[in-house]
């Protein structure tokens, strides 16, 4: 029955809608992803309303003033993060319509302030608190259906708002490994979730991304033409490299905690602090980590480090992902100008770890990335607002150092 549902639906969307790239009516820029991972409560509370709403989270601590802030900065464009979460747990099944009228007001928020909005259905890797994440959903056949009904709502709740303002992407980091054999996997998925929102919002430009966590490697796997659609944007993520990205970020494995106190970039006048950020990390590792894992991680990051210990190498291992990007839209007749730096970003302080990156360091990677994007004829959105990775504030409401926001008010 599913089969032939989505049969159907890819049926009644196929023909009107097929036309030539580069058509989207959703003109991305440059932009900045608002807060998730800030007040979650879990998910034993999430039957009480008042617990969820409004909705999404940033909406107790971000407001008009916040957000025109934004557009005086020098954005033109929020994405804003959905946790699809709540939607597909049982304790919200009474005000499921409530929180979709709050992410609607919103978007209304943001672009009543002038600013364009991508709709971020922002899956998440399942934890503590919380029984659903990007796992169940793309390999649980009932968890799927029930987000592609939830993909079919919000395509509902926006499908009356100017297409040229408001724009939905489908799913946040698909976490389908990288290969072709998982891209159609994920591409088979994928065509079910275009084919519900583009049925229910005719004129809505809709985001997709390829599988391998949305990065480039699973984007240029992807066919184009499975989709026959002219009004597509398509998005991929770059944090690289990610060893000077994620520095202290434990939720990335068991190297990450230990890799702190490296700069950006590693050479030149830096050099300094990159032999003194090794010795660091070299005698935490030595006094921390587990006996038989302490060889590993230094090895680890010595090698990581060696790929870009130059200007060129550098260069080649943070462009790498522009280039296959641009050759494959190339290659596909799809315009550069529908291509999207999703997101990216250089993380401020991971929650309970000392370290905080130096913001000349943030604001020198931010720059380098923004110039590549643009380069390269992408649009870009940066993560993100507050929290870990701050661009706006840090902890609590506290502001963050103002340099990244300096480095974008100066862009031509």
């Amino acid at each position: 029955m599913n089969a032939i549902k989505t049969f159907l639906l890819l049926m009644s969307v196929a023909l009107p809608l097929a036309a030539p790239a580069g058509a989207a009516s959703f003109k991305p820029g440059r932009g900045i992803s608002l807060d998730i991972w800030v007040t979650w409560p879990g998910e034993d509370r999430w039957g009480d309303r008042e617990a969820l709403l409004p909705f999404p989270e940033w909406r107790r601590s971000v407001g008009v003033p916040e957000i025109r802030a934004l557009k005086a900065a020098g954005f033109s464009m929020v994405r804003i993060p959905v946790d699809p979460a709540p939607f597909l747990s049982s304790k919200t099944e009474g005000y499921r319509d409530a929180l979709l009228a709050s992410v609607l007001d919103s978007v209304h928020l943001v672009t009543g302030a002038g600013l364009k909005v991508i709709i971020d259905l922002h899956a998440i890797p399942a934890g503590p608190g919380r029984s659903v994440g990007t796992g169940e959903i793309l390999d649980d056949a009932r968890t799927f259906d029930a987000y592609v009904a939830l993909v079919r709502k919000m395509a509902q709740t926006i499908a009356r708002e100017d297409p040229a303002m408001v724009a939905l992407e489908l799913m946040n980091e698909p976490v389908a490994e990288c290969g072709r054999r998982d891209a159609r996997r994920w591409t088979e998925k994928l065509r079910q979730l275009w084919a519900a929102a583009r049925a229910s919002a005719l004129e809505t430009t809709l985001v997709l991304s390829g599988a391998c966590w949305g990065s480039a490697d699973g984007l240029v796997v992807m066919d184009p033409a499975d989709f026959p659609d002219r009004n597509l944007l398509w998005s991929f993520h770059s944090y690289a490299p990610f060893i000077l990205t994620h520095q202290g970020a434990g939720w990335t494995g068991d190297i990450s905690p230990y890799a702190t106190g490296l700069p950006y970039p590693p050479y030149g006048e830096n050099e300094s602090e990159t032999r003194k950020a090794l010795e660091g990390i070299k005698a935490r590792v030595q006094s921390q980590a587990p006996f038989l894992r302490r060889a590993s991680i230094m090895f680890f990051v010595r090698d990581e480090m060696a790929k870009i210990a130059t200007p060129k190498k550098l260069a080649a291992v943070m462009s790498g992902p522009f280039s296959d990007a641009a050759r494959w839209a190339d290659s596909h007749g799809v315009a550069r100008s529908d291509i999207v730096l999703g997101e990216f970003g250089m993380i401020r302080q991971e929650y309970e770890n000392d370290f905080v990156m130096k913001p000349e360091w943030r604001a020198a990677y931010y720059r380098d990335m923004i110039a590549l994007a643009e380069r390269f004829g992408f649009a870009w959105s940066m993560w993100g607002y507050g929290g870990a990775f701050g661009i706006v504030e840090s902890f609590s409401g506290a502001k963050a150092e103002p340099d990244v926001l300096d480095l974008v008010r100066g862009l031509d």
